[in-house]
């Protein structure tokens, strides 16, 4: 499995002037490079649009994730499980939980 390479500017612009001036295709000659060829034409769009400044790396922003505790909520559980260590997640008093286990179906809703 390859390696995840990061490319300065100058060095993602040879890359582009060895392709454009390649008598190969350019999958053969990216495949000789060991360079995908959806970050080369990543590249290249890019390159296009902003000539060589528009090699400079971008960032993405800070990652930010869906399912992620909000911080005052994260240290209330530490707090409560500290106080309760002899209790499972599902027994720590004062935790609302947004997922529920599936319960048994009562004996009136199943017919019986």
């Amino acid at each position: 499995m390859g390696r995840l390479m990061r490319y300065t500017p100058a060095e993602k612009m040879e890359i582009i002037r060895v392709v454009e001036g390649s008598e190969l295709s350019v999958r053969r000659t990216l495949n000789e490079l060991a360079v995908c060829p959806s970050t080369f034409y990543d590249w290249y769009k890019r390159f296009l649009d902003g000539g060589p400044d528009g090699l400079e790396g971008h960032s993405r922003g800070p990652r930010q994730f869906w399912n992620k505790i909000p911080e005052k909520e994260k240290e209330h559980i530490v707090e409560v499980a500290l106080e309760h260590p002899d209790k499972s997640p599902w027994e720590q008093p004062g935790i609302s939980r947004t997922r529920r286990r599936p319960s048994s179906p009562s004996p009136a809703s199943t017919g019986s």
